[in-house]
């Protein structure tokens, strides 16, 4: 079966995640289907400086958060899974409290429930006990929290450096090789 790839795009800030996200799994030949929340819209224009169209070349097919009739809304569309990224402290509200209020939302939810992988790359700070509990009952549920924390052990040189690294890290924790990617034992050897 082909890997198939739900991608969830949120009114959280770091859009520039999920664009460098879409870019590296076209590139790994994966199909994505992407939910924009209509504050992922937003975000994205003001932080890309571009419109949210542009979604339509990196993804097969884009959806918007108030068709809630459309596949993702359902378990008998195998996606080998989903990522949310970022993910608002909202979304996560909402998933981890089974609350399906639009698509992006039924999605995640129908992701626990048929036992396939989700994985929310949550994007706040400072967090609040509310915030920790949620992502606990996401957890228990069956998410993986993957929080959009970059590290700076390969020495970036510029805020896209960050981002490449930390997708490329997420994409290695999906079970694809990424090209360009090393490790930290790479890295220290140089």
């Amino acid at each position: 079966m082909e890997k198939r790839y739900l991608v969830g795009i949120t009114g959280a800030s770091g859009a520039l995640y999920a664009k460098f996200f879409l870019q590296e799994l076209r590139e790994l030949g994966v199909k994505t289907e992407v939910i924009i929340t209509e504050a992922g819209k937003k975000v994205w224009e003001a932080e890309l400086n571009s419109s949210w169209n542009g979604l339509k070349d990196l993804a097969f097919k884009v959806y918007h958060e108030r068709d809630i009739s459309a596949p993702p809304a359902s378990g008998s569309s195998l996606y080998s899974g989903m990522v949310v990224i970022p993910c608002s402290m909202g979304t996560l509200g909402a998933i981890a409290h089974g609350v399906s209020r639009n698509l992006l939302q039924r999605a995640a939810d129908v992701m626990l429930k048929e036992r396939r992988p989700l994985v929310l790359v949550v994007r706040e700070t400072p967090l609040n006990f509310i915030h920790i509990k949620n992502m606990e009952a996401c957890l228990k549920a069956g998410a993986v929290i993957f929080p959009a924390m970059p590290s700076f052990y390969q020495r970036p040189k510029t805020l896209e450096d960050l981002v490449d690294f930390f997708v490329k890290r997420l994409l290695v924790f999906l079970g694809f090789n990424p090209q360009g990617f090393k490790s930290w034992e790479e890295i220290c050897e140089e």
